[in-house]
Order: C-alpha cells, then structure tokens, then sequence
C-alpha cells in the first residue's frame, strides 16, 4: 500500500527542478545518475525524517511504498556521502527565504526576537572519526538562530561537537531583531560592541562576573512581579572592564532561583525583558521537538556529507511542516490540531477536509508567487 506523499509535493511545490539546478551548478556538482538525483537524494532524507526510517537499508527497503524509486541502500549511502551538504544547506536556506515571508507575525516585543543556542547530537567517536567529542563519544552541532515570532530557523551554523557556542554568535547578528542568548554567548567585550553599534540583545550571564558601581534605576514594580533588581553597572574586573554602563535585570525563574541578564534595552519594563529571556525556551523546545520527531540523534552515515545532509533536510521537513501547521491554525476554527497531531496526520494522509483545503490554498499561493507549477497533491 502506498503511503501519504503529500509532504514531497509541498516541497516539490516551492522548490523546482530548476531551483536544485541552479545551486547545483552553483556548487558546480556534475550529476551523473538518471535515477537517484539529488532532488531524490533531498526527498529520501526527508521522507526519512518524517517517517523515523532508522537506517540506509532500512530506507531501501520502504521507498517504493512512498512514492520514491527503488534504490539500493549502498546506492543512498554512496550519493549522501558524495554530494556536498553545501548543495542541501543552500535547497533549505531557499526554503526559509520564501517561507518566512509567509509566516504571520505577531510582535509580544517591541522587536522579534531571535533566540540563540546549539544543539549537540553524539555517537560513538568511533562513527565519525573527523568529529570528536569528549572521552569515548563523537559529535556535531547545530548552531540555530530561531525567530521567536515564527519558531523557524533564520539561520543555522555545522559545526563538530568540540565548537565552543560564543564564537558563533558573530554569525548571527542582525540589527532587526534583539539577540536572545544563554551564559555561553556573554562576552564583555561583545556586549560592549553591541552598546556601540546600539544592536538590542538580552543575555544571560555567570553569577562570577563582577559588578562595579552599581546604581539603581527608578522603577514602579508590578504586582506579582518576578523582577527582584533593575540597576545598570560596568561588568567585569579592574583588569578587564567594560566601558559602558550596562542595564541589568535580575528575576526569578519558576524555581525560584534568580537569573540575571545584561541588556542594552533602556526604555523596556524590567517584566518584559524578563519575558524576552523566558521566551527563550522556544528553542529550547524546538531542540526537542526534532530531535523526538525527525530521527535527528539516528546517524545513517559517517561522513560529514552524509550526516549534514540528513541534518539539513531534516530541517527542511520541520520547516515545511511547521509552517504549513502555522497557517492551519490561523485559519481553520472548526477543528483544532496540535502540531504533533497535525504532523501526524499529515503524513497519514487523514487532515480533516477543513485544515486540508487551507493546506491546498496556501500550497497554491505559495507556488504561484514563486513561479512553480502546482502539481495535485498526495
């Protein structure tokens, strides 16, 4: 029995032949198979994400029944390990360009937040040789930067497990947004960049940073507040100082233990950059959610091709469902899906006809502002 396809359809709908063509040529790769492309490279990985397939073979094994070709499994291992992640990385870095201008926004903040932090994923060292870890374990990263508004990547950086995160944070400034970051990505240095080139940021910081000449702001606290402090101060020792005078806000989290932030945000309630930090746990989540349900931690290859080319389309499977998802909530009121039931469904070929005609709808607005033909979906 063949199973729902209506995922590859969507994808095959807002990228085309001549969209892979493109960033092929631009990689100046020189396909050689007739069959299994790199367009059926993307969609093997992605039906495996959807649907956990655990393996090469495993995939090998299941293929005809989604509407993919047969292949052999040392066929798929072979072309993941050989086509660049580079050509994967730019297919999902185009579909974010033409997702995110869909995405409804609803600002909470006085500017969208994008929320900063990596994710690890570890196998034995012995499974990637080229990345290793700590003691008898391998690993990679994933460095994200997620809108707040959306919860999709604007950005994602690779990198091997060993990568410390604060580097990273260079990748991802952006002025139209305010950087929302943990401990691992404070820097005085940094932060004092950030005051000069007036670029908003939240960020947490180690309780060992010392204060220097503290002073209170004026503030009208709020009933029921979380907020216990709210001064500015200079950040660091006497022997490295930063040159501004810097806000901090101090709250308490949901255990009562206290978290402070560093901020250039002067005119923001202390409640609502407390807020800013809490939303946070977006990504948090996000990690979670793909890791539970794309198959992420399950390495097919041992090449950094083959593992960042199932990692990337990975995230070209989250990205289209979650926005697809996205527009069903807004506009359907007849039948409310949670994303997993939604995800679920879905792939099971069972939306109910209601979040399936906005599904279509939006399908049809989508490849027509992006000059695709709609194919009939699955």
């Amino acid at each position: 029995m063949e199973q729902s396809t209506t995922l590859l359809t969507i994808l095959e709908s807002l990228i085309s032949e001549e969209d892979i063509q493109a960033i092929i040529d631009k990689h100046k790769y020189q396909e050689v198979a007739r069959k299994f492309t790199v367009k059926a490279l993307v969609h093997m990985f992605v039906m495996a994400a959807a649907n956990e397939w655990k393996s090469f073979r495993h995939s090998a094994d299941v293929t005809t029944s989604y509407g993919l070709p047969a292949v052999n499994y040392s066929t798929f291992s072979k072309k993941a390990s050989t086509v660049s992640y580079a050509i994967v990385k730019d297919v999902f870095q185009l579909l974010l360009s033409r997702m995110n201008r869909w995405m409804r926004r609803s600002f909470s903040f006085p500017k969208e937040l994008l929320l900063i932090d990596s994710t690890t994923i570890t196998v034995g060292k012995t499974r990637l040789p080229w990345a290793p870890y700590h003691g008898e374990r391998a690993g990679i990263k994933l460095h994200v930067a997620l809108s707040e508004t959306t919860e999709i990547p604007h950005k994602v950086v690779e990198t091997t497990g060993l990568k410390h995160d604060g580097p990273l944070m260079s990748e991802f400034v952006n002025p139209q947004f305010i950087l929302v970051a943990d401990r691992a990505y404070f820097k005085i240095e940094r932060v004092d960049d950030y005051v000069k080139t007036e670029h908003p940021f939240v960020i947490r910081f180690k309780t060992n940073v010392e204060l220097f000449h503290k002073k209170s702001l004026r503030r009208f606290p709020l009933e029921n507040s979380n907020v216990v402090a709210d001064y500015t101060c200079q950040l660091g020792t006497a022997q490295n100082r930063s040159r501004h005078r810097h806000r901090i806000v101090e709250f308490l989290d949901n255990e009562g233990h206290v978290i402070r932030v560093v901020t250039n945000l002067r005119h923001v309630p202390a409640e609502t950059i407390a807020k800013i930090y809490r939303a946070r746990w977006t990504i948090e989540v996000f990690f979670r959610w793909i890791k539970q349900n794309l198959n992420v931690p399950t390495l097919f290859g041992t090449t950094e091709n083959a593992v960042y080319n199932q990692l990337f389309s990975a995230l070209i499977t989250y990205v289209l469902v979650k926005v697809f998802y996205e527009n069903g909530k807004a506009t359907c009121q007849r039948e409310r899906l949670n994303f997993a039931s939604f995800t679920k469904r879905l792939l099971q070929d069972q939306l109910p006809i209601e979040w399936r005609m906005a599904t279509q709808s939006f399908l049809q607005k989508l490849a027509t502002f992006n000059g695709i033909r709609l194919s009939k979906t699955g």
